[in-house]
């Protein structure tokens, strides 16, 4: 079989949904790091990891969505004050809890007659809660959280481009996939016209013994039913049907858009046909093919679940 010449296509412009990248900032006497990853979903599902700073959530949850539109994407934020500047206090609260559970503690092991020995102050103020770190307030958040923002642009850029290079590889190999499907989609047309003749023959023979075993048997209606039969068994309509889903799946690749649902579906109607044509076929060379054709849609189905 001569392969047929394919028409020049659109660049591949898919996107993958996975990716990393990082980054680091300073200003307004702090400095920070940001560190984004992104795998696999079926929707948007974004993890956000962030200091608490007003106004700084809504802003990074906008600029995320404006590069991504599906993935589990998983975001953080380390921020840290220059020079330190930490003050530790003692929460009176918590330490007044903790001498009565000490104090709890000993009643209860002296009813007992178990000796304890005491904590140490140290040791209290070691408990959870008792002593505090803390922060002076800040003296311009709003510009701070606006440094932030602008910052996260540049992570965010970084991030796409990795994606966006991570689809250009995923959409050469669906190429390649679509390619064989192609091959196949043609091989399944050929194999088709070649049986024709036979599926004649069978068909005229199927009428001559019909007619010879069933004495007063009406000749036309059994032609029409043998003709039904006929068209039942044709895969004219199926392989119509897998040309216009090729030539769909080529529009969805050179698409920048978010195309991994619409793919995801179309590899579902892929794959009606080629259960359709197997179904129909009654010959072996041809139920081969179809086979195959299952095959390559699944391993593309496989590829397609990491595009965006």
């Amino acid at each position: 079989m001569v392969k047929q010449p394919q028409p020049p296509r659109a660049p591949i412009r898919t996107v993958s949904m996975t990716g990393f990248a990082s980054g680091q900032g300073a200003g307004h006497d702090h400095d920070w790091s940001w560190e984004i990853r992104s795998v696999n979903g079926k929707g948007l599902d974004l993890r956000l990891r962030l200091p608490e700073l007003e106004g700084l959530e809504a802003g990074v949850r906008r600029e995320v969505a404006a590069v991504a539109t599906r993935g589990n994407i998983q975001l953080t934020l380390r921020l840290s004050r220059q020079g330190g500047g930490e003050t530790l206090r003692v929460n009176h609260p918590a330490l007044e809890a903790a001498l009565d559970a000490v104090m709890a503690a000993e009643v209860a092991a002296k009813d007992r007659g178990v000796t304890i020995v005491a904590p140490n102050p140290v040791e209290i103020l070691a408990m959870r809660g008792v002593l505090e770190q803390s922060l002076p307030p800040l003296s311009d958040p709003k510009a701070l959280c606006d440094a932030l923002l602008d910052n996260v642009q540049t992570v965010l850029a970084d991030f796409l481009a990795m994606r966006m290079a991570e689809g250009a590889e995923l959409g050469q190999v669906i190429a390649t996939q679509i390619e064989r499907i192609t091959e196949l989609t043609q091989a399944a047309e050929h194999a088709a016209a070649a049986r024709r003749p036979e599926v004649a023959r069978a068909l005229r023979d199927s009428l001559t013994r019909v007619m010879e075993g069933a004495h007063g048997a009406d000749e036309a209606r059994v032609s029409q039913e043998l003709a039904l039969l006929a068209v039942k068994a044709d895969i004219t309509e199926e392989i119509d049907r897998l040309r216009a889903h090729i030539a769909a799946a080529w529009a969805l690749l050179s698409d920048p858009g978010a195309v991994g649902r619409k793919f995801e579906f179309l590899t579902q109607e892929f794959v009606r046909e080629a259960n359709t044509l197997c179904s129909k076929s009654n010959d072996a060379a041809l139920t081969a093919i179809g086979l195959d054709l299952k095959y390559a849609i699944d391993q593309m189905r496989e590829q397609i679940q990491n595009v965006e």
